[in-house]
C-alpha cells in the first residue's frame, strides 16, 4: 500500500511539473514581439504604400493615427501664414512619426510627404495607446525612440545656432545615412533634392550645390543608381574647427 501511494505521489508530482513546464512554454510563445508587431498588419493597423512625392497627411488634418516607416523616406515640413515652407526632418526606416495625437494634438502641425517609394505601418491612435499601456517591450522601445529624437532635435538647434552651413550640410547627410546607428547602410541612402537639403539647413540651393560638388570631389559622397552614398570620411568636415 505504501509503495502504491508513493508511486501515485510521484506520478502526481511529475504531472504537475509537466503542467508547469507546459504553461511556461505557452507563456513564452505568447510573449509580445515588438518588431513582429511593427512589421505586419493586424487589428487597427494596416500597411500602406506611398509612391515618391505623395502626401501622407497635410498640415491641419485630424490626428487619427501614428505611423512607423517600414521602408523608404518621409519629409516632415511646416508652412507659415505667408506660404513659406520649412523642412523639419527627413525620417527613414525604423522611425515613428505623427505621434502628436498621443499628447493631445487634435490636428497635424505639419505635412508629411514621401520622398521615395515608402511603406508605412499606420496604427490607429487608440490601438497605439492600448499597446503602449499593455506591452512593456513596445512602450520601452517607443519611449527610447522618442528620447533619442528629442536629443537629435536639441543637437539640430545647436547646429543651426553655432555651425557653418557647410558643417550643417555634412551633419545632415551623415544623419540621413544613419551614421553611428546599428543599421547604417552607406549604399542605401535615398537621394534628397538640393532644395530639400537647403530648407533643412537654412541656406540657399546654390550653397548646397557648391558644397555637394566639393564633397563629391573630395570623395566624401558619390551618386549611384539614383541614390546617394555617404562615406564616413565626411565626418571630418563636422569635426574640423
Amino acid at each position: 500500500m505504501i509503495s502504491l501511494l508513493a508511486s501515485g505521489s510521484l506520478m502526481k508530482v511529475a504531472t504537475n511539473s509537466s503542467n508547469i513546464k507546459s504553461k511556461r512554454k505557452s507563456m513564452q510563445k505568447r510573449a509580445f514581439d515588438a518588431q513582429a508587431f511593427l512589421d505586419s498588419a493586424g487589428v487597427a493597423r494596416k500597411v500602406v504604400e506611398y509612391p515618391k512625392s505623395q502626401k501622407i497627411y497635410s498640415q491641419g488634418d485630424p490626428t487619427k493615427n501614428v505611423m512607423y516607416i517600414q521602408k523608404g523616406s518621409v519629409k516632415l515640413s511646416v508652412v507659415n501664414e505667408v506660404g513659406k515652407e520649412a523642412v523639419v526632418a527627413v525620417l527613414g526606416r525604423g522611425d515613428f512619426f505623427g505621434e502628436g495625437g498621443l499628447a493631445g494634438q487634435s490636428v497635424r502641425m505639419g505635412t508629411a510627404t514621401a520622398i521615395a517609394s515608402t511603406t508605412l505601418l499606420v496604427i490607429e491612435k487608440n490601438e497605439m495607446i492600448r499597446v503602449l499601456h499593455a506591452e512593456h517591450a513596445f512602450s520601452d522601445r517607443f519611449v527610447s525612440y522618442m528620447l533619442s529624437r528629442n536629443i537629435r532635435i536639441e543637437e539640430d538647434l545647436i547646429d543651426q545656432l553655432f555651425n557653418s552651413s557647410e558643417k550643417r550640410l555634412a551633419r545632415t547627410l551623415l544623419l540621413l545615412a544613419r551614421y553611428g546607428s546599428q543599421d547604417h547602410l552607406p549604399t542605401g541612402v535615398a537621394k534628397v533634392s538640393q532644395e530639400t537639403l537647403a530648407e533643412m539647413i537654412g541656406t540657399t540651393r546654390s550653397r548646397v550645390n557648391f558644397f555637394m560638388n566639393k564633397f563629391r570631389k573630395l570623395g566624401f559622397i558619390q551618386y549611384n543608381n539614383g541614390g546617394l552614398q555617404v562615406h564616413n570620411s565626411l565626418l571630418s568636415v563636422v569635426l574640423h574647427e
